[in-house]
């Protein structure tokens, strides 16, 4: 049996999630999980329902390695774990299938590869950071709580509790008590 996994970062990402299981479907997946969660900081909680579901003798189908594993070291234990079950991997845009010694090669190269580029990244995405820095061109994020620093002090000096601070300006109440222990 084909179980489908699709995945997109963001929830504004519909026509990627829409291209993947429509992909998917094509393949002829029996059953698709899918969610729309960043693979860095977001448990993948239909990833391991789709791990947990598929038995011996299932292909995992993706559309795109960078949709299942965030690393080498991650896609290794995703295809550990996929083992371990007796259940093969299938990559589409790569036409890897783990199910030959051919395609587990060819996927470790792959992963390897896919790992060094998003390294790579990084390094140059810090260094126009720096320089951006040094440059004084980059700001950073604007603090979304600071800027509501008029409200908390007006709302604290008429008796609101800071939960009830928090809750009115959609701030968490941590920012709230270090607001008003900087104006203190």
């Amino acid at each position: 049996m084909n179980i489908g996994y699709a995945r997109t970062s963001t929830i504004e990402q519909t026509a990627g999630l829409e291209a993947q299981l429509r992909d998917l479907k094509t393949q002829g997946c029996d059953k698709i999980f899918s969610e729309q969660v960043s693979s860095i900081n977001s448990q993948r909680l239909e990833l391991e329902r789709a791990i947990e579901f598929v038995r011996e003798g299932d292909v995992l189908v993706v559309t795109r390695l960078d949709r299942l594993a965030r690393s080498v070291g991650d896609l290794n234990q995703i295809v550990a774990r996929l083992q371990e079950k007796a259940v093969g991997l299938k990559i589409l845009d790569m036409a890897i299938d783990t199910t030959s010694p051919t395609g587990r090669l060819l996927m470790n190269l792959v992963g390897s590869i896919a790992q060094f580029e998003r390294e790579i990244m990084l390094a140059r995405q810090r260094e126009g950071i720096a320089k951006a820095k040094a440059e004084h061109k980059f700001k950073g994020r604007v603090p979304t709580a600071r800027r509501k620093l008029p409200q908390v002090l007006e709302m604290h000096s008429s008796g609101k509790t800071a939960i009830e601070i928090a809750a009115s300006l959609g701030i968490g109440r941590s920012s709230v008590y270090r607001i008003l222990a900087e104006a203190a």
